[in-house]
């Protein structure tokens, strides 16, 4: 029985133990900075199986080894571990318990997943040289990422690593397949608040107010010049507000409007342009209807780019266990990792997971809806292939070093 029979055996057969996982977690969901309760079970379930690990890395993170039988390569695997701020509207069993918070990113299924190659890699640790390093990393939502502090706290040293693997979830492509791309995958992502201040009154007196509504609105539409006028076509950027609050009545004007949105882009000095241009723009019209306006640009994730070489070895792995209709290219997503931190500090593949069963005719809901959920039997893909790709890895790293 070679590798590939093996992997997919064991794979299975720990499948009913993630799906109960991936549920424990679906079910009590917590927010970045609060997963206490997700760090414990995750151990508890590394205690079982006599894996090694330390907690408490860049908050609750968790990382586990696994030492094969001699010296060798480090290749580390990360998944991510936090709920974001949504009110689930599934029907399920395993429907959050935790009022407003669901895990409507799939980090619990990437949690689980990444135990399941846990699971295999230990049960072939004597068939490799190396070591694996499995990262469950805290704060994946919320600026400014768990990922970061990890670093910080020495995640990618102890021993040193060579190559780092993460997956992520995606609505819409097969279970059973994953989707790839090299070099430049995800966007850079930076917060936007900004703040409008005139004079309020009467909606039936406009001359004797700075209206802050009427000058945001013409902030907001100004603002898409940036993309549509200033940006290189060749750099995609997107610029969109989300929230805007002008705390009035019908007849009554307030004297403040606050507006929050997002510029996410592929190139780090149109970044830093851009940035400079949504401050001017903004200032420039309020100030020419005599109100004044502060921004504040959160700078947030870099872009993220997938390492060539390591992409096309875990595509090759990809093509190998799973079959070459079951691995897609991927086009560039506007979306934003903190992965990306990672793969400014050592080669890296962030590949997406099918979750959608092919045999229903059913939409997927998207990622951050109510309504997301996945295709458990993902989780045996998500399980199986991330462990041979990371085989995969490992062998080419250390035949690169004879």
């Amino acid at each position: 029985m070679d590798n590939t029979e093996i992997i997919s055996s064991l794979a299975a057969k720990i499948y009913p133990r993630l799906v109960a996982v991936r549920r424990q977690l679906h079910k009590y969901p917590e927010l970045s900075g609060q997963e206490k309760n997700t760090a414990a079970l995750i151990c508890s379930v590394l205690d079982e199986w006599n894996i090694p690990y330390k907690a408490g890395i860049g908050g609750y993170g968790v990382v586990a080894l696994i030492e094969g039988k001699s010296p060798g390569a480090c290749v580390a695997l990360r998944a991510d571990m936090d709920a974001l701020s949504i009110q689930e509207q599934n029907l399920c069993d395993y429907k959050s318990m935790v009022d407003g918070v669901m895990h409507a990113c799939g980090h619990d299924a990437h949690v689980a997943s990444l135990l399941g190659s846990a699971f295999i890699l230990d049960y072939l640790k004597n068939t490799f040289d190396g070591t694996f390093k499995l990262v469950f990393q805290p704060s994946e939502e919320t600026f400014p990422g768990g990922a970061i502090k990890m670093i910080q706290d020495g995640v990618l040293d102890y021993p040193k690593v060579n190559a780092m693997i993460g997956q992520h979830v995606l609505p819409g492509l097969p279970t059973g397949s994953i989707g790839l791309k090299s070099g430049p995958y995800m966007a850079s992502t930076d917060e936007i608040y900004i703040t409008v201040t005139g004079r309020g009154g009467h909606g039936a007196t406009p001359e004797l107010n700075i209206d802050p509504v009427v000058i945001a609105s013409q902030i907001i539409v100004a603002l898409q010049q940036i993309t549509s006028r200033a940006a290189n076509p060749s750099i995609p950027t997107v610029l969109s507000f989300g929230r805007m609050i002008a705390d009035g009545r019908t007849n009554v004007i307030p004297d403040s409007v606050t507006m929050e949105g997002t510029i996410r882009t592929f190139d780090e000095n149109w970044r830093a342009e851009a940035h400079q241009k949504i401050v001017s723009i903004a200032k420039g019209i309020a100030e020419g209807f005599g109100a004044q306006c502060t921004v504040d640009i959160h700078h947030g994730y870099p872009f993220l780019i997938n390492d060539e070489k390591t992409t096309r070895i875990a595509r090759l792995a990809a093509v190998e266990f799973l079959g070459a209709d079951k691995v897609s290219d991927l086009p560039l997503r506007m979306t934003a990792e903190d992965f990306a931190y990672y793969a400014q500090n050592v080669p890296a593949v962030f590949y997406r997971l099918g979750i959608t069963n092919p045999l229903t005719n059913a939409p997927s809901a998207n990622l951050h809806t109510s309504g997301f959920d996945i295709d458990e039997n993902s989780l045996i893909t998500g399980s199986s292939c991330m462990a041979f790709i990371a085989l995969k890895t490992m062998s080419d790293l250390n035949e690169s070093e004879i």
